[in-house]
Parts: C-alpha cells; structure tokens; sequence
C-alpha cells in the first residue's frame, strides 16, 4: 500500500474512531418533505464546505449515497470534497459496492496514478438507471435538537450523472439513503458520533406538510401537538426483528460475482388480516428463499403504493371488497378501474374520519400474533380528483406487483406515512407506531422547518 493511501486509510479511522467534541453526544434532526408530483420523500441537509441547504430523495434501500456533480470540476477550491485513492481492498471496504477502481491507466492497478480512485455505481432506485462514478469524502451538517449545528467532516458520497435525476423530485440533487449498510446516513452519523446506528423518521402525508428523521438516538422523540404538552412518541413504538435476506438480487441493477446480503429493510410478516378475517397467501411467497434471496417483505420509499405478489393481490382485494359490502360499511366499488387503481369507491358514499375514509381495517401481522401493524383508511385509501371528467374518488392503494418480482410483498410510501418508524441497526428491529392518527399526532407535529424550501 502506498504511503498517500497509507495515511488518507489513517485520516478516515481517526475520523470515525475519535469524533470531534461538537458532534459527540448529539442528537441530529433534519426535515423531511414529500414531492406532490412523484409523491417521493426528500430529507433536508447542509452540504458541502459552503454547508448549503440541499435537499436529498430519502430513500430505505440503496447501498450508499450519491449527488449530482461533475467530478472533472468537483475539487474547486470552493469545495473540501476529495477523492480517495485507489487500492483495491481499501475500495472495496468502504462499502459502496466497487467491483474495480475507477479512472486507472493500463497498468491497473497503478497507485501512483493520481486519477486512479475508489468508483461506484450510484443509481436511482425508482428508475433503476445506473452510472459508474467517483467516490468523494467531503462535509454534512444538520441541526441537532439542541439547536446547534453538527458537522460530519467526512461523509462519503459518490458522485452520478445528470440522467440518473430522472423520475426523482425536480427539487433532490441526489440520493441519502438509511438502509443496512456501512455508508447509509445512520451509519456515517453513528460512526461521527459515536452514537446509537439508529434513525427515526416520520413520512408526512403532502407537500404542505413537514415529517422528520432523528439520528444517533433511541428516543425520545418529542412531539408538540396543538393545545397539548410535548409526548415522547417513542413510548408508543411497538418493535419486530428485522429479517436479514442473505442475498442482495432485488436490491440493485448491478451485477456481482457473489451477491451480498440485501441493504433493505425486511420483516417477518405472517399474516394479512382484513375487518379481522385472513387473506388466503401461499406461505412459501412470505418466506425468504436463502439461495436466491426471493421471497419476504421489505420497506420501500421507491415505489409510492404498496407490491403485492399477483396471487396475494388478488385475493387481498376480492377480501376488501367483500368487507366493504358488508353492513358496517356498506360499500360498493366501481365497475371501471382508475389509471394505476382497480379497487374504487365513489367519495360520496365513504365517510371520513379521523383516521381517514371509514373502511375495512387491514393488519399486517408479524412475527407474534399480538404485533400488528394496522392500516386504516387514512394509509391504505387514496384520494383521486379530476374536476375536468368529474371524478371524485377514493382508491385502494395497493397495486398489482405481477409475478416476477423477487420481493412478492413491498410495503410502499403511502403506507408508511403519519406512522413513525425506528431502523434501530444496533438490536436488529423495526419499532413503529402503525399510525399517529387515533393519537391525534401527525409527523407534522414534530414541528420542525424545512431550511431548504426555496
């Protein structure tokens, strides 16, 4: 190993063995936005030396973080960002996935090559487009709960190209992701402060409204509800172990000679329960092949509306509406399907309450009988309008995820929104509130600004 790899190996330790004063011991709280137009989430950062508000796509699954930049012109003078250099082994230890250095001459690989650097292949995980790119180290900040600002001095990162931006929030210069892995947003954090590897984040519903992701911290996590004292939700936090699926296939585009483990969150489901009666599901589908890496559930920001396996749609659906038509709710649904949503109901005929439009309750059982996830209609119902054909609705957000899909269960954004969620990577587990709503709490609650709203 040469002597610059040698000491840059010894600068990152140092920075992750012996974190700074002001950053120990804090708890980090950043906003977190939802995109109208793709109904993605965004989370709130000041980035770079210049610590300029940026907003990032918040997202649960890929392996490491990226942002838009040019790496010919990244290393200006404006900027503290640097490349690190290449030996292979190094590369590969830092965790985003490099098959090769990047940018090396022929005599690969040459350490005294200055262009020869660790490489990635950011992509964008609603598209699946990818790119091979450099790898960067430079600053992140964010506010703690103390009001003060933390800065993570040596956040890692990789650059990716313009085209990957497609079908991401026109306002997101790049990717932050929390998932299981060395380079996630927890897992930097944790390292810089030497904290809990444990994130906390509330998806808000819409745009107008504004969630919340807590880093280094199992709780509390305060809410400041209208009229009311603050409330540690924390306490409402019910927990599952996190399933480890030992292949990482479903994760990402990119070939590897030997697969991973998977990045992505995946939980133990058993059951799906509708007004208390069970969706007929071939059980093999809910468990995780150990070869290939098929089977399970897992959590997705990806994808706006819950995957359902083609068999498992079919039969949850038949049984919502069944539940619908009885007597407690009296519901009958459209004969014509709505672009993306075959399960409809007039708005006139729902009720809506607190929790949202009035119909049959949906439990996503886990790995005991008595830890239930509940989703009412507030998360499982969405609004539809066109006033030009005069269409006012509310459809079942659940889609049809077809056959193929190495994931037959993918619990996506709308159902996870108004509901808090601890990735808690130090005990392996998922706590949640299934919603905040019968509390009277949402995640705009939390009350905290969006400093990057331009």
């Amino acid at each position: 190993m040469s002597f610059p790899v040698l000491l840059l190996n010894v600068i990152i330790c140092t920075l992750v063995l012996y974190p700074t004063a002001s950053v120990q011991a804090k708890v980090l709280v950043a906003p977190v936005s939802k995109d109208k137009a793709t109904n993605l989430f965004t989370i709130s950062v000041f980035f770079e030396t210049t610590l300029r508000p940026t907003k990032l796509y918040l997202d649960l699954g890929f392996r490491f973080p990226w942002t838009f930049c040019d790496a010919d012109n990244f290393n200006s003078n404006a900027s503290s960002a640097h490349r690190i250099p290449c030996d292979p082994t190094f590369c590969r230890n830092v965790g985003v996935g490099s098959l090769t250095c990047n940018n090396c001459s022929a005599n690969f690989p040459d350490q005294s090559d200055p262009f020869c650097v660790c490489g990635a292949f950011p992509e964008n995980p609603v598209t699946i487009k990818t790119s091979l790119n450099d790898v960067f180290v430079d600053t992140l900040a964010l506010p703690t709960t103390e009001g003060s600002l933390a800065l993570i001095p040596n956040y890692t990162f990789s650059c990716s190209k313009p085209y990957i931006h497609i079908g991401l929030p026109k306002m997101a210069t790049g990717l932050a992701t929390v998932a299981r892995s060395k380079l996630s947003f927890q897992s930097q954090i944790s390292a810089a402060l030497n904290s809990p590897n444990c994130s906390a984040i509330c998806f808000p519903t819409s745009s107008q409204a504004t969630g919340v992701a807590f880093f280094g911290s199992t709780g509390p996590y305060h809410a400041f509800p209208p009229n009311s004292s603050k409330i540690d939700v924390s306490k409402s936090l019910v927990f599952t172990p996190l399933v480890i699926n030992p292949k990482s296939n479903g994760d990402t585009d990119v070939l590897f000679n030997d697969f991973p483990p998977s990045f992505r969150y995946f939980i133990g489901l058993t059951s799906i329960r509708i007004n208390n009666k069970p969706v007929p599901v071939d059980q093999t589908l809910l468990t995780i092949d150990k070869k290939t890496g098929n089977g399970g559930t897992c959590l997705s920001t990806a994808t706006p509306f819950t995957l359902l396996e083609s068999s498992i749609y079919k039969a949850f659906t038949e049984l919502f509406v069944k539940e619908a038509a009885s007597p407690a709710f009296n519901l009958t649904p459209l004969t014509t399907p709505v672009k993306n949503f075959n399960v409809c109901y007039p708005a006139q005929d729902l009720t809506v309450t607190r929790v949202g439009p009035l119909v049959p309750a949906i439990d996503l059982v886990l790995h005991s009988r008595d830890v239930v996830w509940r989703i009412s209609g507030a998360n499982s119902m969405v609004r539809v309008t066109n006033k030009e054909k005069n269409v006012n609705l509310w459809c079942l957000g659940f889609l049809d995820g077809g056959v193929d899909n190495n994931t037959p269960i993918v619990i996506g954004g709308k159902q996870l929104e108004d509901n808090l969620l601890q990735f808690d990577l130090e005990n392996d587990r998922l706590g949640f509130t299934s919603s905040l709503l019968p509390h009277s709490l949402s995640c705009d609650d939390f009350k905290v600004k969006d400093f990057a709203n331009h």
